[in-house]
């Protein structure tokens, strides 16, 4: 029998003290008590309960990250076996097994046919982080490429590869210098105009075209280390790149000898139905960025590398909780249970983006709709003809799913991404489809 939803008052008198003194006493982030008063006081599954009693499904996955469920039984097992024995002893300075045996599992599953290497953080930032030192480091080029609307991150290096929103820069100039963006091939909405949807290689050609004969006149391609790119623009829209772009991008990269740094983040550990996002596109990045899930709620983040260019003396990098032995239990877990649930994910992302497919063609204000496994999205417009964005309607539809126990994230400047933990049935997408097409008909009136 499915569970579902239930919520009497939002927020409740519990959750709008707790918000009162959250903003009292915590610095702000990006937190939204307008469309998401939301004061959680337990996770099961999908499922969230606050502290006045209301219940949710969580298709935001604690936004990327619990993608086997809250509180996975395997999970909070493996936490407990470790815990009673250390929870910490720095792999900076010391050694011990569990950290092997999840690097072992990680590599193995990277696509590739080279030696690599895996080190340790906390977070997709600090795993950015780390790339950017690795590439530096190892190729002794200095420079990056990085796209328009791509998210790596908001600490000080990494804000530099960041192009998402302009409030993630503002007051916080300069960043790390050697940085240049060039468009992703979204689909959808580009710099050209091109459907890429029926023009998918017109549009690859334009995105390559513009590195060639804009970026390579002042920056000198034997500078350029890396190009960072998330298989899936994911604070950028949720956006799917044509099939062939990045088999293309890994032909034009190697031409100059430019390694390819792929941000998994948020679209890894079995989001879109491969373990790795780029599997979808058949191509071998030089460096794989982690984070989020694998740590199943735990901070637990990395990079799996080429082992040329791997740091070879002690001090180059280190991070004292890197690879904390409690994360990298849940993690070893949690690679387990994903690797499971693979067939399942592609089967009911599939029929999750049929649904969504059907409400584009039945609401005006769906411009789009994107996605691979459970990570979909739809894009909010005014008009299907003027594709004009729609952020107010996008917001007032968040807000209204929240209101009647789904839980939903906008991304990009207009869309709303789905993703709801791996585990999800059909029958609890049909309930959150339900749900979000009533909130969807309250938002338009």
């Amino acid at each position: 029998m499915v569970v579902r939803p239930n919520v009497k008052e939002l927020p409740g008198p519990k959750a709008k003290e707790v918000i009162e003194r959250n903003f009292k006493y915590l610095a702000t982030t990006t937190q939204d008590p307008e469309n998401l008063p939301i004061v959680i006081e337990r996770g099961e599954g999908i499922r969230v309960y606050d502290v006045d009693g209301n219940v949710f499904y969580d298709f935001a996955s604690g936004v990327g990250v619990l993608n086997v469920g809250h509180a996975h039984p395997r999970v909070v097992e493996a936490i407990k076996r470790q815990a009673e024995k250390f929870t910490h002893y720095s792999l900076t300075d010391f050694f011990y097994e569990n950290a092997i045996i999840l690097a072992e599992k990680l590599i193995e599953l990277a696509p590739g046919d080279f030696e690599k290497k895996v080190v340790y953080g906390n977070s997709g930032a600090e795993a950015n982080e780390a790339a950017m030192k690795l590439v530096k480091y190892g190729t002794g080029r200095k420079q990056f490429l990085a796209f328009y609307h791509a998210f790596h991150g908001r600490t000080q290096a990494v804000l530099s590869l960041t192009a998402s929103k302009w409030v993630q820069q503002d007051g916080f100039f300069p960043t790390m210098p050697g940085v240049t963006h060039v468009p992703y091939p979204n689909p959808y909405r580009n710099a050209w105009g091109i459907d890429g949807y029926d023009e998918p290689d017109e549009l690859i050609n334009r995105v390559l075209d513009f590195i060639e004969e804009y970026v390579f006149r002042h920056v000198p391609p034997h500078e350029v280390g890396a190009i960072f790119f998330e298989p899936i623009q994911g604070e950028g829209g949720y956006v799917v790149p044509p099939k062939n772009f990045f088999k293309a991008l890994k032909k034009f990269a190697d031409e100059y000898g430019i390694l390819l740094a792929d941000d998994e983040v948020q679209m890894g550990v079995g989001r879109t139905g491969k373990f790795w996002a780029i599997e979808h596109f058949g191509v071998e990045p030089d460096l794989i960025q982690f984070g989020k899930a694998i740590g199943g709620g735990l901070p637990l983040a990395g990079v799996i590398h080429r082992k040329e260019i791997s740091f070879d003396k002690p001090g180059r990098h280190a991070t004292t909780f890197g690879g904390n032995p409690v994360a990298i239990a849940a993690g070893i877990e949690v690679v387990e249970i994903v690797k499971e649930l693979l067939p399942h994910v592609q089967e009911v992302g599939d029929y999750l983006h049929k649904i969504l497919e059907e409400f584009k063609e039945n609401y005006e204000v769906i411009g789009d709709a994107r996605g691979l496994g459970l990570a979909q999205a739809v894009e909010i417009v005014k008009s299907k003809d003027t594709k004009e964005k729609y952020p107010e309607l996008r917001n007032r539809i968040v807000k209204e799913s929240a209101k009647r126990g789904l839980v939903l994230l906008g991304c990009g400047d207009n869309s709303i991404r789905f993703i709801p933990p791996l585990i999800v049935t059909k029958e609890e997408i049909d309930v959150a489809m339900e749900i979000f097409e009533e909130a969807l008909k309250a938002a338009l009136k």
